[in-house]
């Protein structure tokens, strides 16, 4: 097999698309500040304020809600921390699969964290979410995931939504890797605040924003000169959030036309017998799967000697190849969990890619178990 120099790791950065990069280029030409009240600064102003449309559409938002921010970790972060202190938070509840920047962010509080299990198939136990909001002594800030970045396990966020909307408690969900991907509805649905990230719809890294409804205005992290409605200071970076909106624009209608979840369909009809599928109700994007006794750091790197990049789990890990604390969570044994690899489409995928990693895992796999009787 020839080194072909395919990107199969979407979930954890998804290439740019052409709109995005057209309108950050075309960003990057203009001069000044959009808090400027020249026409330079006014013409950088019209960008943001576009931007702010399209990324409010896609997110079924007002544009007023959206406020942009540097990545989805600063808009965690600043929904978290600033969230637990405007709400007087008694406690935060996460879910025993959330992002490292939930779960770290949850910890800087200073607050009790409360953590929710999962069940086998990665789904949040909801019967213990619910038992915990039936007895919380004063107000809690609930902060879920809706689609696992390591399994793409989708979860339940109708019911987590029935279970916390009615409450005094604040709901956060971490909507990163369902934007673009999935139809949110943030304005009529019960969360007080989502965030979303612009380098997993193809726009740059550097770019993301916090979802914020009315009554969670309080919400505020860098006071600042003012900007982002007073939300979020500092000079908006202009040509990042230019390109952000152009992606929230294309990414539907591009993820369409790759016809992602039959790829994925396809990718996982060819695996070995043998393969261990990780998660339930997944996102049509992504397959988690596991060969006993074929260790993911080893797959990897014979892949990416074949020009395949894919990845373990999460690429927030320093680049290192460790233990995934989802599938742990899951129940998944830790021999089994060593073997697991992330495999995750975008809108540029296509059949082919597919194709060509089936052949060169299949080769991997060949080598590895000739090694193996060999040494038997």
């Amino acid at each position: 097999m020839t080194k072909a120099a395919i990107y199969l790791d979407h979930n954890a950065a998804s290439p740019l698309l052409p709109e995005a990069r057209a309108a950050l280029v075309a960003a990057l030409e203009l001069t000044g500040n959009a808090s400027s009240v020249h026409s330079h600064g006014r013409a950088l102003r019209n960008l943001i304020d576009t931007a702010r449309g399209q990324v409010a559409a896609l997110a079924g938002a007002d544009r007023k809600q959206v406020v942009f921010t540097g990545s989805a970790t600063e808009a965690i972060t600043q929904a978290i921390i600033g969230g637990a202190k405007a709400f007087s938070s008694a406690a935060v509840v996460i879910s025993a699969g959330e992002h490292a920047a939930v779960s770290k962010a949850a910890e800087m509080t200073g607050l009790p964290v409360i953590t929710i299990g999962l069940l086998a198939d990665g789904s949040i136990d909801l019967d213990q979410l619910e038992e915990i909001l039936q007895h919380a002594a004063g107000n809690l800030l609930v902060c879920l995931h809706w689609v696992n970045n390591e399994t793409g396990v989708v979860q339940p966020v109708g019911r987590i939504n029935a279970l916390v909307g009615p409450t005094p408690h604040t709901l956060f969900i971490d909507a990163v890797q369902a934007f673009g991907k999935l139809p949110l509805d943030f304005a009529a649905s019960a969360p007080d605040m989502i965030a979303v990230s612009g380098h997993k719809i193809g726009a740059p890294a550097g770019i993301g924003a916090l979802l914020v409804k009315s009554h969670a205005d309080v919400v505020r992290l860098i006071p600042g000169g003012g900007q982002e409605q007073g939300r979020r200071g500092g000079t908006e970076a202009a040509a990042l959030i230019a390109s952000f909106g152009a992606a929230a624009s294309a990414i539907a209608d591009r993820y369409a036309a790759a016809n992602v979840p039959a790829l994925i369909a396809q990718l996982e009809a060819s695996l070995p017998s043998d393969a261990v599928v990780f998660g339930g109700t997944r996102l049509g994007n992504v397959v988690n799967f596991a060969v006993p006794g074929i260790k993911n750091a080893t797959a990897m790197m014979g892949l990416d000697l074949l020009g395949l990049s894919v990845s373990s789990g999460s690429a927030c890990s320093s680049g290192k190849v460790g233990p995934s604390h989802v599938l742990a969570a899951m129940g998944v044994a830790p021999e089994l969990a060593d073997c697991a690899l992330r495999v995750s489409l975008g809108w540029n995928s296509t059949g082919d890619d597919v194709d060509a990693f089936v052949a060169g895992y299949r080769s991997i796999l060949e080598r590895q178990r000739a090694r193996q009787g060999q040494a038997a």
